[in-house]
């Protein structure tokens, strides 16, 4: 018979238990001890132990505590003593209650701002630029004097406004941090030239407006030297602020426009940020777009660098940056000499350090556009192989420069048309996709498609446009190139369906294409309306295969135009045999008076849209009509298809037919 155990024994065993576990069952850990014990909070709580009044706060306060992660501790260099009470606000508030801005425990501060951000179906929550931690969060608890205390995780350290003791000003607003930057700790930018500027338009009373604004305070440095004093006016310094809006960086997307307090009837100034990642380095831009002009400010964009981000005031928040938004006082060279640290900066090294004729050429042009690769652009090794060789160097920066301004809306009315280049015989293919109301503009130079990131950077000769690609070092194969150029649709398809393409990618030889455009083969579909939709039959594959072959040559080596120009002259004009996969290509080149290439062949001459197209197996050259001629079409008789079978039965079962009827 098995034991019993008395009701008296099981409750001691019970009660033991319950001792053993101690806070886990019988008394929850205050938020004090569990900032203590997590290990993850060591540095906070250190921060916090050394704070006498951050201690007594902790044991008698009610309080909402903000603790940062170890992480968030490796990325600041500041005085963390400094920063503990900045941490603690004095009202207990869950994540539901967190909104608009706290009061801290540390005295003289600006308040904490509290930002709610939709994304991917969830909210996210942040105090001034740090994220809330959410899962991590909301632990409530009294502590031992029966106060009630939020613990609240973050992934940066809260940075506030530190003052010398004689500064003689309580919570700055926005007003005062102009005034008195000198007088703030751990400031290594001052802000006089643009101060000045403030006073003297009697603009004061927009940086002491209460509220919950925004604030871009150029710093004095070399940009702020190279702008004249008398082009920062009312207006420009109304297009520094964002009334109503506290933006901090991490929270506020890129590229979502707000509109400027020079937003007016007369004038229309939208302001944005834009993040760019460089490895490990996350740089933060502000872009002023002046949509609407007037006659002393013209449109464009404007990009500053944020050298100091996220600085909050009683009225906001103030970020530095590294020159005046809005105005277009700079050329377009001393624009890329601005960029030592910039979004160009790499593209700025490649001119300065090998081609000082290509600076020279950006000074003295009165009106030009350029295209600038973005510094990711230049990462590509074969990028940095084209960088030891000068000589190529140079026809790939001229390859980037337009003799003309072109702005995105003068590109749109023009796409898909040629646009000269300071390259010699290089031109630039300009194309606009439609995304539902969103429109990407790329740009095609010598066989490389670039995406504009960054358009109508503005200047006083001219404009840039930062694209993603350095133009003129191939990285696509010929049948890679044919498949993703959206003027090549055609002739890719039907090369596709014949299996005519799979040789295109092979890196053992090299190719000459001729490749007919989509707009020759709707000319051919006028021309010869019935052969057109053989083209298109499965069983006229063989014949439409011929034909393509007809448009590739196979040689030691792929030909540019103008050798193919040269080969003709030498032959005087006689026709040039080119060796194709199946027989030879018979042509000649001529060039004509505006430097257009046209192919003579088979009594037409047909016009060379766009001419050396690189590719790294070979050249392409796009075609204004089809190497076709009459006759091509046919049903070959040593590959009956199925239909053609079908047809030579039905016939010879005619003929017997008539054969035993006759006897």
């Amino acid at each position: 018979m098995a034991p019993r155990v008395s009701v008296v024994m099981l409750a001691c065993f019970v009660g033991v238990m319950f001792v053993d576990v101690g806070g886990a069952l019988g008394e929850a850990m205050t938020v004090q001890r569990k900032i203590m014990e997590d290990a993850d909070l060591s540095q906070f709580y250190s921060v916090l132990e050394r704070s006498r009044q951050a201690m007594a706060s902790l044991e008698y306060s009610a309080l909402t505590i903000f603790a940062p992660t170890n992480k968030a501790f490796q990325y600041k260099s500041s005085n963390f003593d400094d920063l503990a009470l900045y941490h603690l606000c004095n009202v207990p508030q869950n994540l539901n209650q967190l909104g608009g801005s706290i009061s801290t425990e540390l005295g003289g501060s600006p308040p904490l701002w509290v930002t709610r951000r939709n994304y991917n179906n969830r909210q996210d929550i942040y105090v001034n630029n740090a994220k809330v931690i959410a899962h991590r969060s909301n632990y409530q608890q009294a502590n031992a004097n029966g106060k009630k205390q939020v613990l609240h995780i973050i992934e940066e350290v809260l940075e506030p406004i530190i003052t010398q003791s004689d500064a003689g000003f309580y919570n700055p607003d926005a007003f005062q941090f102009l005034n008195y930057t000198e007088s703030i700790n751990n400031l290594d930018f001052t802000v006089r030239a643009f101060r000045n500027q403030v006073f003297y338009n009697d603009k004061t009373d927009l940086y002491k407006n209460a509220g919950r604004h925004t604030f871009f305070i150029p710093v004095d440095d070399k940009f702020m030297s190279q702008v004249r004093p008398g082009k920062i006016d009312q207006k420009v310094i109304d297009g520094h602020i964002i009334a109503n809006h506290v933006l901090f960086t991490n929270p506020t997307p890129d590229d979502v426009k707000y509109q400027s307090m020079a937003f007016t009837d007369m004038l229309k100034v939208m302001i944005s940020f834009k993040k760019e990642v460089e490895g490990k380095d996350v740089r933060v831009y502000v872009k002023s777009d002046t949509v609407v002009g007037d006659s002393t400010h013209q449109t464009g964009v404007v990009l500053a660098e944020i050298v100091k981000a996220n600085i909050p005031v009683k009225n906001g928040v103030v970020h530095l940056i590294s020159r005046p938004l809005m105005v277009v006082d700079n050329t377009v060279h001393q624009f890329l000499k601005n960029q030592e640290d910039g979004p160009l900066f790499r593209f700025y090294s490649a001119i300065y350090d090998a081609q000082p004729e290509f600076m020279d050429h950006l000074t003295r042009m009165k009106e030009l556009t350029l295209l600038a690769p973005s510094n990711n652009a230049w990462r590509d090794p074969a990028v940095n192989n084209i960088l030891r060789n000068k000589t190529k160097l140079q026809e790939i920066l001229y390859l980037h420069l337009v003799p003309s301004r072109l702005s995105v809306e003068r590109i749109q009315d023009m796409a898909n048309q040629q646009v000269n280049t300071m390259a010699n015989r290089k031109s630039l293919y300009f194309n606009v996709l439609q995304h539902g109301d969103n429109k990407t503009v790329t740009v095609e130079g010598a066989g490389v498609n670039a995406t504009v990131v960054q358009p109508d950077i503005a200047a006083t000769n001219g404009i840039i446009h930062i694209i993603d690609r350095v133009l003129g070092v191939p990285f696509m194969t010929v049948g890679r190139k044919i498949a993703t150029d959206p003027m090549l649709n055609d002739t890719y398809w039907l090369g596709q369906n014949l299996n005519f393409n799979d040789q295109l990618d092979d890196m053992s030889r090299r190719y000459t294409y001729f490749v007919p455009r989509d707009y020759a083969w709707k000319k051919m579909e006028v021309q010869y309306p019935s052969a057109y939709k053989k083209f298109f039959m499965r069983d006229y594959g063989y014949n439409v295969k011929q034909i393509l072959e007809r448009h590739l040559v196979i040689a030691d080596q792929a030909y540019t135009m103008n050798e193919l120009k040269e080969m003709s002259h030498l032959s005087g004009y006689l026709n040039l045999r080119l060796p194709t996969s199946r027989d030879v290509l018979t042509v000649s080149v001529t060039e004509s008076s505006d430097r257009s290439f046209f192919i003579e062949w088979n009594n037409e001459k047909i016009h060379v849209f766009r001419a050396d197209v690189e590719c790294t197996n070979g050249i392409i050259h796009v075609i204004d009509s089809v190497f076709y001629q009459e006759g091509d079409i046919r049903v070959n008789t040593g590959a009956i298809t199925a239909s053609s079978f079908s047809l030579v039965c039905l016939t010879f079962s005619s003929a017997l037919i008539r054969l035993f009827n006759s006897v």
